[in-house]
């Protein structure tokens, strides 16, 4: 009997090694590496060579000849779905959903399919939940439960063969981690397991024309489960937010090859299950009925729209030697930084007071036109003098202290003017030709101008 070759391969970066480290000398990454079996897949990697059964056969042809025919997408019934898809689901695409326990990715999935099965062969495969499961919440949250077709089963091999047989246009698989391949000699959910099952319902997506949509656990750090190689592998990754104590549920890109990056859907959790939230500016603009300290609105880009969020400062005399810096939604050392700017442009000293600055909502802000928003909510809470309500602020501040101008200037201001505000602060590269009828746009150079215009 021959011996089963091993390699060792790092779960994160995907790199191979004769023989097991502490750190991977690729990604640096540490106790990432793992052993798996290379003889017992030999069987996979045949298949992979010669294809499923009736799979045309791969030619080669010149970059001019390339059919460059549109793919026809087609809707998922969720506005906000189709728009972090980047317009629709491509039809075979393979689609990485994750989540934390509770966010809502069976019933988002389970809501999506009962609607496409009224007018498209549909196909549900579910290996963590018994049929009986899924029926019942469908029929609590009052889904069509006549058209979609349903499979509980974990082997991928037979997942593909009855797949041949229904002939569905979406299938979804609930979980990647719980699906095996026969060949391969590890437990499901390994680092094997995962890469080999994603890697054979990618191919066939590819070569039936269907698209897949593969649902994904995620660790405790909030990251996907599994080997890195997962996210490469596959056409679209998105991840679905959302604590426990809030109703609201966000949806966001973090690849995609057929729309853009870092698009942003919401959605609400109801009795009724998932609703998508058209506005949802309107929902994180919920502010009271008296102007606080240290707080105002800015607009930020998530996507391909601008959304409002309201961000809260709170500075206050600290007795430690080293005065505390929390920033919730927003980049730590990023706060850092501005708060150097605003002793050294701003001439505001606050080395002595702790800060503490909070994005309402629970929205994570990445992009940098939140700076200047940032420090105006700091002054205001330092000086205990609220921010005039109907102002808008947005901008990027750089460590001469000067303000620069950020992307879609303009598609932000008209979407403050439609929320009722008449006051903004930009950065002068930022200035609109014609301002939004019943809004005041203060363009400033530097800090101390907008600073100034307070």
């Amino acid at each position: 009997m021959a011996k089963t070759k091993t390699a060792f391969v790092c779960s994160d970066c995907g790199a191979d090694f004769p023989r097991w480290l502490g750190q991977c000398s690729e990604c640096k990454a540490w106790n990432t590496i793992t052993e798996v079996r290379l003889g017992a897949r030999e069987s996979s990697h045949r298949a992979a060579r010669e294809g499923f059964a009736g799979a045309t056969r791969a030619q080669v042809q010149t970059l001019n000849d390339v059919d460059l025919a549109e793919v026809p997408r087609f809707s998922s019934g969720f506005k906000e779905f189709d728009r972090v898809l980047g317009g629709g689901v491509v039809p075979g695409s393979a689609i990485l959903i994750g989540g934390s326990p509770g966010a809502g990715k069976s019933t988002l999935l389970l809501q999506t399919l009962c609607q496409l099965a009224q007018h498209m062969p549909a196909l549900y495969v579910t290996g963590e939940e018994s049929l009986q499961q899924v029926a019942m919440r469908a029929q609590r949250l009052q889904l069509p439960m006549d058209k979609l077709r349903m499979l509980s089963e974990t082997s991928v091999e037979t997942i593909c063969r009855l797949a041949d047989e229904e002939r569905p246009r979406i299938m979804v698989i609930d979980s990647i981690q719980v699906m095996h391949l026969d060949d391969v000699q590890s437990a499901p959910g390994s680092v094997s397991q995962v890469r080999e099952t994603a890697a054979y319902l990618t191919r066939y997506a590819k070569q039936r024309g269907v698209a897949i949509i593969m649902v994904g656990h995620v660790t405790k750090e909030g990251s996907l489960a599994g080997p890195k190689v997962l996210e490469h592998c596959i056409d679209c990754s998105v991840m679905l937010d959302g604590s426990t104590d809030s109703r609201y549920r966000t949806l966001r890109g973090t690849k995609n090859r057929f729309g853009a990056v870092n698009e942003l859907g919401v959605f609400a959790m109801t009795g009724s299950g998932l609703k998508e939230v058209s506005n949802p500016s309107a929902i994180f603009l919920q502010r009271g009925e008296e102007q606080g300290n240290g707080s105002v609105v800015m607009v930020v880009w998530e996507g391909t729209r601008p959304l409002l969020v309201e961000i809260q400062a709170l500075v206050d005399y600290s007795a430690l030697a080293n005065p505390r810096r929390v920033a919730v939604g927003l980049e730590a050392t990023r706060l850092a930084l501005l708060l150097a700017v605003l002793h050294r442009h701003g001439g505001l000293q606050i080395s002595d007071q702790d800060v503490f600055v909070n994005v309402v909502g629970g929205v994570k802000v990445a992009e940098t036109s939140a700076d200047l928003a940032l420090l105006l909510a700091i002054v205001s809470s330092f000086k205990n003098a609220p921010l005039p309500r109907e102002l808008i602020v947005f901008g990027e501040v750089g460590l001469a202290g000067e303000i620069r101008p950020v992307p879609n200037g303009l598609e932000r201001l008209n979407e403050a003017a439609k929320h009722g505000f008449t006051r903004a602060i930009v950065p002068h590269a930022n200035r609109p030709k014609k301002a939004p009828e019943g809004m005041t746009v203060i363009a400033v150079k530097n800090l101390q101008e907008a600073l100034d215009a307070l």
